[in-house]
């Protein structure tokens, strides 16, 4: 470690002396505080700080062993400068342009206490003073009052427990208005405001003395709820489901709810809508999501004018010379790509997709059309071109995402859209069960009417991580051509994982007795046995076995809590397979310790993050915007002085982190199965041990065990795993995708 705590928890102030380094993006800074105990050096997160300025203090002492003592700050606050040694210190800390130590000294000799009140209300004055002409008397006027109000606004809402890096945030959306806001509505903070949600402002607002029952708190919280709601992947809530959800987060029962809803409606926030005998509450934007996302894929659905004799003639064709044959089913999905604007083809693992996208590619080709293939996640899109011999990407960069909105073209984060569309004949996307709502809006937005469309994925595993349940909805509606593949191959019928995956989702038992070359059980029934068996493992048995390093080794758990969930386990796992040791830089970041060689996962969508890929002498080959929800990559750098986190991602794509971003980060030694979606690792360890009937389900078993490409291990109790199996209860979401399809 580079530097060891000297003693616990200190409050201190002092003005702020030298600043020796400030990163004008995260805050980061380290000053001098001077007080009357002398010179302190402080490290910490400052949004807002000038030298001058009167600070109070919160920290621990800790001695960095290059640095030497240091007060790391947790926390600070602003002070008003009060007596004539502050005022004095504050105009001529350079705060004020053009006032420097000994102009300061002289304005406030000459008016004393009494020297703010002047700048304030009589600036002419200061041209009393010698060496301050009247212009610029007026301009340190308007330098005071700016900065006045704005420490003004910070010592206010420090108050109320705000941040500083929060406050600056709301005093630069509401200025001088954030008064009347926060006493009159806070609520507003979570519509306005990014990083301030309904939580957040309810704690405002309890401190403000708002009512529970107020009527903006309700409105908020209902629309809370679907935002949270949202998250588990509904598209909307019936309103009973609403109201039950709300009274329960806000602690008051609610009357007059037809009130709430309406006032909603005209805040144009929530669309209300009476179908199949339920009054179903969306959120607006999520509404026309999948209104206009019906409207697209009905406006793709064009047939083809080629007769099917010739169609057939062609095909064979393109069969001879790739010395490929397809069965009924395969045959006619190829078939049907060619006649139809749109086609969704389906099966489970084993049942030739990726021969049958092959032979489509080969047609397509033969008759001079452009293809672009795409899958959700890098790992997904990698594995499509491993199999299909042609390059494939991201949907994020198939529709050239953007991480800066005022770029000229961006639409929702991508350059591609209706008026900057794809320029091809036909798009392949591949993994379409974990396409969620936006991104399908978004990719159906830059594809032309006339451009052919094939979704392919697997129906039965588990949905998106997102809102929406599309590939399923656009199969429901009954719409749109479907081809399901349902023989398994004899190639594939030689592997364990393949036919035990199928049995699995037809709700057959499976037989565990280790008799197969790439699916093995491990009956163990203790958390702390079964860990030690999955360390053995990973560190000796499996990447002999699999030919593959142990950074290919996955853990795959089906819950995040618990003795076997993820945050537990990656704990440990941490512990064993990438110890502490000298030269291997580390950092404990908000409780969570990352070490160089840490492999990781980022959980979040971030259009902004900018990557680029270098050579081995550091000049940058290829850069681009955007890491998303699931991306794995291995930590290779930890920048102890500029507080960044260096993580390479696949394809050699490195990113920088500062540290106050790394919450978007966490370890992936242990993965969920619903994050471990679009992926394929050489051998997939899964640990069992009873759990949630939700959660442990065959819809969840079946993801997990077709995530392993050449060898499966569960580790733990047989009766759970077979429970599983007969376990079709999955958490249905509300949506509504098939009905608008149908109304089309």
């Amino acid at each position: 470690m580079c530097e060891e705590r000297v003693r616990g928890l200190e409050k201190i102030t002092g003005y702020v002396g030298h600043i020796v380094f400030r990163n004008q993006e995260n805050g980061y800074t380290v000053f001098h505080l001077e007080n009357d105990d002398g010179e302190v050096t402080c490290v910490g997160t400052f949004h807002y700080i000038n030298e001058g300025e009167l600070l109070e203090l919160e920290g621990e002492y800790v001695n960095h062993n290059v640095y030497g003592m240091q007060l790391k700050v947790s926390s600070h606050t602003l002070k008003e400068p009060e007596d004539l040694v502050s005022i004095e210190r504050y105009l001529g800390s350079g705060a004020v342009k053009g006032v420097g130590a000994a102009l300061a000294a002289r304005i406030v000799r000459k008016f004393k206490k009494d020297t703010f009140r002047i700048i304030e209300e009589e600036p002419e004055r200061l041209a009393e003073i010698k060496g301050i002409s009247e212009r610029k008397a007026r301009e340190i006027a308007v330098q005071v009052e700016e900065k006045k109000d704005m420490r003004a606004a910070m010592i206010y809402l420090q108050k109320y427990g705000i941040s500083t890096a929060l406050s600056v945030k709301i005093f630069k959306y509401y200025g001088a208005k954030l008064y009347q806001v926060l006493e009159e509505n806070p609520y507003q903070l979570a519509d306005n405001i990014e990083g301030v949600g309904f939580r957040t402002a309810d704690e405002i607002a309890v401190r403000i003395g708002i009512y529970p029952d107020s009527e903006f708190r309700i409105r908020s919280g209902l629309f809370y709820v679907l935002q949270q709601a949202a998250l588990e992947g509904h598209v909307y809530l019936p309103q009973q489901v609403l109201l039950h959800r709300a009274t329960q987060i806000l602690g008051v029962q609610i009357d007059e709810a037809e009130k709430y809803i309406m006032d909603l409606c005209m805040d144009r926030k929530i669309v209300r809508k009476e179908e199949e005998d339920e009054i179903r509450i969306y959120p607006t934007h999520f509404y026309y999501l999948e209104l206009n996302t019906a409207k697209m894929l009905h406006d793709l659905d064009i047939s083809c004018k080629m007769p099917e004799e010739m169609m057939e003639k062609r095909l064979r064709k393109v069969e001879e010379r790739e010395h490929v044959r397809l069965d009924v089913m395969q045959h006619r999905a190829v078939i049907e790509s060619i006649k139809h604007g749109l086609l969704v083809l389906t099966g489970g693992p084993g049942t030739g997709k990726t021969t049958t996208i092959n032979t489509m590619i080969q047609f397509f080709e033969s008759e001079g059309m452009s293809i672009f293939l795409a899958a959700p996640t890098g790992r997904a899109a990698k594995r499509m071109t491993e199999a299909t011999g042609y390059a494939a990407q991201t949907i994020h960069r198939l529709l050239e995402v953007s991480g800066n909105p005022e770029e000229e073209g961006n639409v929702n984060g991508f350059l591609r859209n209706r008026e900057n569309p794809l320029e091809t004949d036909v798009v392949i996307i591949d993994e379409m069960s974990m396409v969620d709502l936006s991104l399908m809006h978004a990719l159906l937005s830059a594809i032309v009417p006339g451009t052919r469309l094939v979704l392919v994925g697997d129906v039965n595993q588990l949905p998106s991580v997102g809102a929406g349940s599309v590939l399923k909805d656009i199969i429901a509606s009954g719409k749109f051509p479907v081809v399901t593949l349902t023989t398994i191959f004899r190639q594939a019928e030689e592997s364990d994982i393949v036919v035990n995956a199928h049995k699995i989702n037809a709700g057959e038992p499976v037989v565990v007795d280790n008799k197969s070359r790439d699916f093995f059980f491990l009956k163990r029934q203790e958390a702390d046995v079964i860990i030690s068996v999955m360390l053995t493992l990973i560190q000796k048995k499996l990447p002999r076995y699999v030919g593959a390093p142990q950074s290919e080794i996955q853990v795959m758990t089906p819950t995040r809590k618990g003795l076997l969930g993820v945050e537990r386990l990656n704990m440990i796992l941490q512990r064993y397979l990438n110890p502490p040791q000298a030269g291997k830089d580390e950092e404990e970041i908000g409780g969570r310790t990352f070490r160089v060689g840490d492999k990781v996962m980022q959980i979040k969508n971030n259009y902004q993050l900018e990557w680029e890929v270098c050579t081995r002498y550091g000049m940058t080959v290829d850069k681009g915007m955007g890491i998303f929800n699931g991306d794995m990559g291995i930590v290779t750098a930890i920048d102890k002085y500029n507080e960044t986190l260096e993580v390479e991602y696949d394809e050699h794509r490195k990113v920088k982190y500062p540290f106050e971003t790394t919450e978007e980060l966490e370890l992936a030694y242990a993965i969920t199965v619903h994050k471990s979606q679009g992926s394929e690792y050489p051998a997939v360890i899964i640990p069992l041990l009873q759990g949630p009937r939700l959660l442990y389900n065959r819809n969840l078993l079946y993801t997990a065990v077709t995530r392993a490409k050449k060898c499966l291990t569960i580790v733990g109790s047989e009766s759970v795993f077979q429970e599983m199996i007969q376990n079709k209860s999955e958490q249905s979401r509300y949506t509504s995708l098939a009905a608008r399809i149908q109304e089309f």
